[in-house]
């Protein structure tokens, strides 16, 4: 089989690599977040069932549709180890209860595999019980959290890597550093704020594999899906959408706004470049990347903001976030 980033005339789907890809998932401990049925991350848990991981850890808000997805990956592939997690990205204390849930596990002594996939998308402003804007909280500082409460089991594997869900939303905002939780509702806007928190999800990367690459062996990238029908912006008018992110792109000095004659990808093609990040062994060689369409982004091709790829400004979150949520993480 062609490397996944040469493929030409098809588009690329997670079933197809996995399959590619099947010794070197076989016998990996898998932890994924967000696998509600219809969405990027049960799309990604089903296409590596079939080849015998050796334990797949499936953690969603929802306990009920969670279930659903491990009800499907049992049918199809009765000899998968299954574990479940209830965990509410948006608070903190819910995450951290989770986390000392996944420290407790005797039986998962380590993880070889963290894809933070769960996420929300343009939702009106809302303000967290602990004082945080939900999108930036839910997509960004709970999954920091998160992954850096259960780093031990994450750091007990040989060759350990963590994928964090990004987006060409990035573009749409930096880290607005003087004010990340848009305390003044006046210069609130949604997409914005969506921007913001996919652009430290990029940042976030970066630190990760500066701060464990060489020490311990850790790879972590972040991946754009693509344009993929989901339920995650099911609750968007999408002709009022269209219009307000054009609007935003205008805003931000972008004079051609947004254009909507993309294609949708179906989850199956979305979570490829899951699976290209999650087990492919040469991308190790890009540690900390931002990748498309199974390969590392061109910031000549991929609208690639040097905001989002900064390791000054990686290194500026790291340190507000550790602020943000009171708990200081030292490598």
């Amino acid at each position: 089989m062609a490397d996944p980033s040469e493929q030409k005339g098809t588009r690329e789907t997670a079933s197809r690599l996995a399959a590619h890809y099947s010794e070197d998932i076989k016998g990996k401990v898998i932890l994924t977040t967000g696998v509600s049925p219809g969405g990027l991350g049960a799309a990604f848990v089903n296409a590596i069932a079939p080849m015998h991981p050796a334990m797949l850890i499936l953690a969603g808000l929802d306990p009920l549709e969670t279930q659903k997805t491990a009800d499907h990956i049992s049918k199809a592939s009765p000899s998968v180890k299954i574990r479940t997690l209830q965990i509410d990205l948006s608070s903190l204390a819910a995450v951290r209860a989770a986390a000392e849930t996944v420290k407790g596990w005797t039986d998962v002594p380590h993880i070889d595999l963290l894809v933070n996939n769960a996420g929300i998308s343009a939702v009106p402003r809302t303000v967290t019980d602990e004082g945080f804007e939900k999108q930036l909280a839910t997509n960004y500082l709970g999954p920091f959290l998160f992954t850096h409460i259960i780093m031990s089991k994450i750091l007990a594997s040989e060759a350990p890597r963590i994928v964090n869900v990004g987006s060409d939303g990035h573009i749409l905002s930096p880290i607005r550093f003087d004010d990340i939780n848009f305390r003044d509702d006046s210069l609130y806007h949604t997409w914005m704020a969506y921007g913001q928190s996919k652009t430290a999800q990029m940042l976030t990367t970066i630190s990760l594999a500066e701060k464990l690459g060489a020490k311990h062996n850790l790879s972590a990238f972040s991946v754009h899906p693509g344009a993929v029908t989901t339920h995650l912006v099911a609750h968007l008018d999408w002709e009022q959408g269209y219009a307000e992110m054009s609007r935003t792109y205008r805003l931000l000095g972008l004079a051609q706004g947004w254009k909507k004659d993309f294609e949708f990808l179906t989850p199956d093609e979305g979570a490829a470049t899951y699976v290209y990040a999650a087990f492919d062994p040469d991308i190790r060689a890009h540690n900390g990347a931002y990748l498309v369409k199974c390969r590392p982004a061109d910031p000549w091709k991929d609208d690639l903001r040097a905001w989002a790829t900064s390791p000054v400004e990686a290194e500026m979150l790291w340190k507000l976030t550790e602020k943000l949520i009171g708990q200081e993480f030292n490598y």
